[in-house]
């Protein structure tokens, strides 16, 4: 029996959200904020329904009636390709406004416009899922279904590099060929400057034969091809002269940043280098400036800043990630000012902060966790021991909001600005950046230049 709706909102799974005349609330795959649809309930649960969409009544004018990928609404990669893009920015921009407001209750003075880049051919990092279907041809390759552990039998996707995307259909026959190739259970995308790597799970040994096929599949589409036989420990390039090949340029700093195929980078590296500048730029380090670098990865933010700041310390909890950027900082003769250490960055305290000694500014880049013991810890520390600015790069609005109200109602900082990151476009994945203040009353002038 189907029910006609009033859409109110969307969440970030891409459903919209209404209404029952009872007062639950119902999901709804496919529907839009201010559409009027007529909707079937698939699933009841006590405190909410889902829906399928039968037919949109009153569409709205933010509606993509031909979303681009033939994949989509199949694919569990993308969605919100039915939603023109500049609408899901601004949905991911009250969702984190929502989180300030009910998770941490602050608001920040100022909400830094949002940082937009390419809509498709961004994502320079991927996972894919690999299953061979005989019924269906041999080898599938791409990305699970939507709600399913099925493989996506697609030969494109437009949210990729198109030149990775020329590839699926070749990879896929080239695979079928392989001795075992139902022990292929994935394949790991890392796309640098210079090459593109493929990084092949294999359950069973290679034989010659199926390394001579990866050696003539990687000659004619240019790419470089790694082999992970466990875990991720075990990778290792095909060829060994590549096992350098990967690096990516961040040119307004010139530096050239190394990485191997399992080390964290971001996936959009357009947006990476904006996030890098507008970063700095909220931080407005001095030449005098002694500055943090917490969760620094490989060194991505640490090695930009420190060629202004007098000195950067960065701290990371992966001994891997600290020695790639303790290399690339010898590599660009950064060693004297930039300095890296391990460190559980989730068990830290104030009385760590203070042996580390006074820092004039700082950055922190947490997981998807968030950096609650250091927010805590610096929520701890005396005026005179906080550093004045804090610039905070999230991927989870909830753990950045839950962090910005220790900062606030614990520790006397002011939010003074904040904004989302359009970091991966049509998925309900919401990365951010906040600005912390310490005793600071008026406005920033780096962030009022970020409005211009």
């Amino acid at each position: 029996m189907s029910e006609l709706l009033e859409v109110e909102s969307l969440d970030l799974e891409g459903r919209g959200v209404a209404h029952q005349a009872d007062g639950k609330v119902v999901f709804i795959d496919g529907a839009l904020p201010g559409e009027q649809v007529r909707a079937q309930i698939t699933r009841e649960k006590p405190s909410y329904n889902r829906a399928k969409l039968l037919e949109v009544v009153r569409p709205s004018s933010q509606r993509v009636t031909t979303p681009p990928c033939p994949n989509f609404g199949i694919c569990g990669g993308c969605l919100m390709q039915h939603l023109e893009p500049t609408a899901q920015v601004a949905i991911k921009q009250r969702a984190l406004e929502d989180a300030f407001s009910h998770v941490g209750k602050v608001r920040p003075k100022q909400l830094l416009a949002a940082m937009h880049g390419p809509y498709f051919g961004y994502r320079f990092r991927a996972r894919f899922s690999a299953r061979y279907v005989q019924k269906k041809g041999g080898m599938l390759i791409g990305f699970r279904e939507k709600n399913g552990r099925y493989v996506v039998d697609m030969d494109q996707c437009l949210v990729l590099p198109k030149h990775v995307s020329n590839l699926l259909r070749p990879l896929r026959e080239a695979l079928s060929d392989l001795s075992r190739p139902d022990r292929i259970p994935q394949i790991e995308l890392a796309v640098g400057d210079a090459c593109t790597v493929l990084t092949l799970r294999h359950m069973e040994p290679l034989t010659s034969d199926d390394l001579n096929i990866l050696r003539t599949f990687a000659q004619e589409h240019q790419v470089v091809w790694w082999l992970q036989p466990k875990g991720p420990e075990t990778a290792h390039p095909l060829d060994p002269k590549d096992i350098d090949a990967l690096y990516y340029d961040l040119p307004d700093y010139d530096l050239k940043m190394p990485f191997k195929p399992a080390d964290f980078t971001q996936v959009n590296h357009q947006i990476n280098r904006e996030l890098i500048r507008r970063a700095l730029r909220l931080l407005d380090i001095q030449p005098t400036d002694r500055v943090a670098d917490l969760f620094c990865g490989l060194g991505n933010f640490s090695l930009p800043m420190g060629r202004t700041a007098k000195e950067v310390v960065g701290i990371e909890g992966s001994p891997t990630l600290t020695q790639r950027a303790t290399e690339a900082a010898a590599l660009h003769g950064m060693s004297d000012s930039a300095k890296f250490s391990t460190l559980n960055l989730f068990e830290v305290d104030a009385s760590w902060l203070r042996d580390l000694g006074y820092f004039d500014r700082v950055l922190i880049d947490p997981p998807r966790d968030g950096a609650f013991a250091v927010a805590k810890a610096y929520a701890e520390l005396s005026l005179e021991e906080r550093p004045k600015r804090i610039v905070y790069v999230s991927c989870n609005p909830a753990t950045l909001a839950r962090d910005a109200g220790i900062l606030v109602h614990s520790g006397g900082y002011e939010l003074q600005a904040a904004g989302v990151i359009n970091m991966f476009p049509h998925t309900g994945h919401i990365e951010s950046i906040a600005v912390f203040e310490a005793g600071q009353t008026g406005p920033l002038k780096a962030v009022e230049e970020q409005q211009d």
